[in-house]
């Protein structure tokens, strides 16, 4: 039946991946939904199938990977996000004809996954300020279209940042300090500009936990980002900030719960949350020169 090929019909590269699919030819094409792919990927990984493709973003992707990690089942990827920042990371093609072959042919490595609490994500995980501009811009994105929307809401943001309390407690040390973002990536992140928040060529495994100096430093990373969120080139000023690589943290703050992005999307977690580093949990269909320790 040929390798199974998951798409959601409803999202906005479906129509080109399923034409690209169709091009391809050799892969078992299953339309289906966001809230059932989780359903449909378990089914996979139950009737020992070896290699699944999912077409779709960072988003799409995160959702399937909380399946697949930790299990035999390697994850090929047929890019279909905004910006693809986890396809670019480990050097799977954007174009679709070259993304399927690769899927069909290449080589499965492993890749670390982070999680919080019980939730993986696969990039990027952040607390604050990031929040509440992805919030602020799918408020806009309706009327503005996304583009637009993103750079209204990134103007907002920076006008109003909101400092909180936060207690960073790592490896027996326990922090307390005050400001309006908690970044952490999957691998140790680029802290310069350009290519603020991009894996670091040769960088150490962990988590890479970043924290501005201030306000203004806040201010001044949060448009960075924003930037970068939005595929746009930046300047090169120099960023005050505080780091750790680490395996795992806890954060604590104030209230039951709080709003967290995973890999660009918004998830209420209760609180505290746990941070950890799944070392080589994914399976991953990926280039030989790619990021993946392929084997």
């Amino acid at each position: 039946m040929g390798i199974p090929a998951f798409v959601n019909p409803e999202g906005g590269s479906a129509e080109a991946a399923l034409a690209a699919l169709d091009r391809a030819g050799g892969f078992d094409v299953r339309q289906t939904s966001a809230t059932e792919l989780p359903v449909l990927l378990s089914r996979e990984v139950a009737s020992g199938t070896p290699r699944v493709l999912v077409a779709g973003g960072d988003g799409t992707l995160a959702r399937a990977a909380a399946v697949l990690a930790g299990t035999p089942v390697a994850l090929a990827v047929l890019p279909g996000g905004t910006l693809n920042h986890f396809a670019r990371d480990h050097g799977i093609p954007l174009d679709p004809a070259e993304a399927l072959a690769l899927a069909a042919t290449g080589l499965v490595g492993t890749v670390d996954v982070g999680y919080v609490n019980d939730d993986l994500f696969l990039n990027t995980s952040s607390v604050g300020v990031y929040t509440r501009y992805v919030r602020t811009r799918e408020r806009f994105e309706p009327v503005l279209g996304y583009w637009l929307g993103s750079l209204v809401a990134g103007l907002r943001v920076l006008l109003t940042l909101r400092p909180m309390t936060v207690v960073l407690a790592s490896e027996g040390a326990t922090r307390t300090c005050a400001g309006p973002l908690v970044f952490v990536g999957v691998g140790e992140r680029k802290l310069g500009l350009p290519g603020l928040g991009q894996p670091a060529p040769d960088g150490g495994r962990g988590l890479h936990v970043v924290m501005p100096r201030g306000r203004r430093q806040a201010r001044r990373f949060a448009k960075a980002f924003s930037r970068l969120d939005l595929g746009l080139p930046n300047g090169a000023p120099a960023l005050g900030m505080d780091t750790a690589l680490v395996d795992r943290f806890r954060l604590r703050l104030s209230g039951s719960s709080a709003p967290v992005a995973l890999d660009g999307e918004i998830k209420r977690v209760a609180t505290p949350l746990d941070y950890r580093l799944a070392p080589g949990a994914l399976r991953l269909v990926a280039p030989a020169n790619g990021n993946p320790a392929v084997s």
